[in-house]
C-alpha cells in the first residue's frame, strides 16, 4: 500500500500552524557568477570543467543566474506562499582560499538575500556546506585531511558573524555521505577521487568538521538559534527476509547511516563499521576525543529523502547488481560492503530512475524518532525529477511531481499523527538547476527555467503546493 492509499485522496488534513512550508536550493546549482566579486573555483567548478565528468560538459558557470536574479526568485517564493527558504552559502564566494579573511562582496550577497527574504516574510534557513569545497583546500588534501575540518569551523564562524543577527536556522553539512563516498569513493561527484580509504577519512573529518562548526556557531550566535545537520539517511529494505540479506542491510546501514548518527548523535562510531572496513583501514586517523567533538547538541535533525534502498547479499567476487541510484562507476561508494548488491524495486519511477515509495519516508521518520525521541525532525529535501514539457502556451503541467509530493506529504502527516515531531518540509527544488553530474538534463524544480533565456515559469505542481502552503492543509492535486 502506498502512502497516498492510507487515507482518501479527497480528504484534507491540517498540519501544525507553525509548520515550515519551504523550498530548497544549493549555491553551485543556481547562483552562477562563478568568477565575480572575488569568488574562486570550488571543486565543482573544477570537476564540471573536466571533460567527461558532467553530462555534455555542462557547468555551473551561469547556472540559473540566481546571483543576479535573487530578488525575482524571492518574489516567486512569496507568490507561492512559502514561509521558509533553505539555501546554501558558497564557501569560495565568502572565503576564496578556504582560509583567511572573508570577501565582503561575497558576504554582501548573502546579506542582501537574507534581507530580501525577511522583508517578504520568508524565514531563511542557511546551510554552510553543500558540496562546494574551495579548490585550494582540495589541493591541500581535501576532506581526507584533518585540517579541512578545522578550516570549516573557521568559515562557519565567519558566516555566523556576518548573518547571525538575522538568520535563525543554521545547518552545518548537507548530505556528508555524498561528499565522502561519491566524491572520494566512487568518483561520480567532485572532486572525483576513487580511494575507499580516503572516503572513510573524509567521512570522519566531515563528522569532526560538523562538531567543530557547531561549537563555532554556538560561540558566535545568539542562544535562540536553531542548529542542525542535513543527512540523506538511507531507508533500507532487504530483497528477502534471509539472514544474509538482513546482514546486507546492516552493512549499508553502518556505512550509510550510522557512520553519521553514531558520532553526531551518540558520540561513538558503530563497532561493526570498524569490523566491516578492517581490511581497508585501522581508523588510526580518529583521534581521542574526536567522536565527542562530533557529538554536539542539536536543535533539529534535517532529513533528505527521495527513494528507498533495496539490497541483498551476494558472495564476494561474483557479478552483482550495483543499481544504487548514485551514478555509474567501476568504483563502489560503499566501503566494507563488497558482498552487498543493490536493486531497484518494481513500479513507478522518476526521471532519475528512482522508485517512488512514500511509505519508506514514513518508516524512516518513525524509525529515527524512535531512536532519538527528543530530537525534532525536518524534511530538508524531498522531490522528484520528471521530463517536463512546455506547452505551446508556455505553461508546464507536471501532475506526476504533484502526485509524488502529495504522497510524501501524506507520509509526513501520518508520521506527525503517530507522534513524530516533524517541524517542516522543504521541497527540492525551488528552481530547475544544474543537477550535478547530470548537468541540466534532469529537472527537479517546482519552477521551470528556460536555460536559454533564464525565464522562470511556475509549474502546475508549484501552484498546487502554494495552495497547501498557504492553507496548511494537504489537498489532493487537481485531477487526482
Amino acid at each position: 500500500m502506498t502512502a497516498s492509499e492510507t487515507r482518501p485522496l479527497t480528504a484534507t488534513r491540517s498540519f501544525p500552524s507553525d509548520f515550515l512550508w519551504g523550498a530548497a536550493t544549493a549555491a553551485y546549482q543556481i547562483e552562477g557568477a562563478a568568477a565575480e566579486d572575488g569568488r574562486t573555483p570550488s571543486i565543482w567548478d573544477t570537476f564540471s570543467h573536466t571533460p567527461g565528468k558532467v553530462f555534455e560538459g555542462h557547468t555551473g558557470d551561469v547556472a540559473v543566474d540566481h546571483y543576479h536574479r535573487f530578488r525575482e526568485d524571492v518574489g516567486i517564493m512569496s507568490d507561492l506562499g512559502l514561509n521558509a527558504y533553505r539555501f546554501s552559502v558558497s564557501w569560495s564566494r565568502v572565503q576564496p582560499t578556504g582560509r583567511g579573511p572573508a570577501v565582503q562582496k561575497g558576504l554582501d550577497f548573502y546579506r542582501s538575500l537574507v534581507d530580501e527574504l525577511l522583508a517578504a516574510g520568508i524565514e531563511p534557513a542557511l546551510t554552510l556546506y553543500h558540496w562546494d569545497l574551495p579548490q585550494e583546500l582540495e589541493d591541500a588534501g581535501g576532506w581526507p585531511e584533518r585540517a579541512t575540518a578545522e578550516r570549516f569551523a573557521e568559515y562557519a564562524g565567519i558566516v555566523a558573524d556576518a548573518l547571525g543577527d538575522r538568520v535563525t536556522r543554521w545547518t552545518t553539512l548537507n548530505e556528508p555521505w555524498c561528499s565522502a563516498f561519491l566524491g572520494y569513493g566512487s568518483g561520480v561527484h567532485a572532486p572525483g577521487r576513487t580511494d575507499p580509504v580516503a572516503s572513510l577519512r573524509a567521512a570522519h573529518h566531515l563528522n569532526l568538521g560538523h562538531g567543530l562548526a557547531v561549537q563555532a556557531l554556538r560561540a558566535a550566535l545568539p542562544a535562540d538559534r536553531q542548529l542542525s545537520v542535513s543527512l540523506n539517511l538511507h531507508e533500507l529494505r532487504p530483497l528477502t527476509p534471509s539472514a544474509e540479506d538482513l546482514d546486507a542491510v546492516r552493512r549499508i546501514d553502518a556505512v550509510g547511516n550510522r557512520i553519521w548518527l553514531g558520532p553526531m548523535l551518540e558520540g561513538a562510531y558503530p563497532e561493526d563499521l570498524f569490523r566491516d572496513t578492517a581490511r581497508l583501514t585501522d581508523w588510526s586517523f580518529v583521534k581521542d576525543g574526536d567522536a565527542a567533538t562530533a557529538h554536539q547538541p542539536l536543535d533539529l535533525l534535517a532529513i533528505n529523502y527521495y527513494t528507498p534502498t533495496l539490497v541483498s547479499h551476494v558472495p564476494e567476487g561474483t557479478e552483482k547488481p550495483q543499481d544504487d541510484g548514485h551514478g555509474n562507476s567501476e568504483h563502489s561508494p560503499w566501503p566494507g560492503a563488497d558482498s552487498v548488491a543493490f536493486h531497484r524495486a518494481p513500479g513507478e519511477r522518476t526521471a532519475m530512475g528512482w522508485p517512488v515509495d512514500a511509505t519508506a519516508l514514513y518508516d524512516l521518520l518513525t524509525r529515527v524518532s524512535d531512536a532519538y525521541p527528543q530530537l525534532p525532525l525536518v524534511i530538508s529535501e524531498n522531490g522528484a525529477a520528471y521530463d517536463d514539457v512546455v506547452s505551446p502556451d508556455g505553461s508546464v503541467n507536471d501532475p506526476e511531481r504533484a502526485a509524488y509530493v502529495h504522497a510524501h506529504l501524506e507520509a509526513v502527516h501520518r508520521a506527525i499523527g503517530d507522534g513524530v515531531d516533524v517541524r517542516g518540509y522543504f521541497l527540492w527544488s525551488l528552481l530547475d538547476n544544474f543537477e550535478w553530474a547530470y548537468g541540466y538534463a534532469k529537472r527537479f524544480g517546482a519552477v521551470h527555467v528556460d536555460y536559454d533565456t533564464l525565464e522562470r515559469t511556475p509549474k502546475s505542481s508549484a501552484r498546487w503546493y502554494a495552495k497547501v502552503a498557504r492553507s496548511g492543509e494537504l489537498q489532493a492535486p487537481d485531477g487526482a
